[in-house]
């Protein structure tokens, strides 16, 4: 019974199949960012704010950063979803502890 933010990196959420499984979409919070770090910000500050109980990322794989969008075709990107995961990830885990939140 509590709220629920869905972070659709994949910009692939289906919204009448997911209330064919139950989802309630009028009560789910959806934002389909346009780059790893926006997704990620948006992650954090919904986890910071207390509203909500449960985020989910779709999906980790889809968190491309903004330098690989904006670069070339054939650029070496080499280590920067790596980097950049990490980094989220030192900055997320004492929020989620304070708003024991879900993510």
């Amino acid at each position: 019974g509590g709220t629920a933010a869905f972070v659709d990196a994949e910009h692939a959420l289906d919204p009448v199949y997911a209330e064919k499984l139950g989802v309630q979409m009028e009560d789910l919070l959806v934002s389909q960012p346009d780059t790893g770090e926006q997704a990620l910000e948006i992650t954090d500050m919904l986890v910071r704010s207390g509203a909500v109980d449960v985020v989910i990322v779709d999906s980790v794989a889809a968190l491309t950063p903004k330098a690989e969008i904006e670069g070339e075709m054939g650029d070496s990107h080499v280590g920067l979803q790596a980097r950049l995961m990490s980094q989220a990830l030192r900055k997320l885990t004492g929020n989620i502890k304070r708003s024991n939140c879900l993510v």
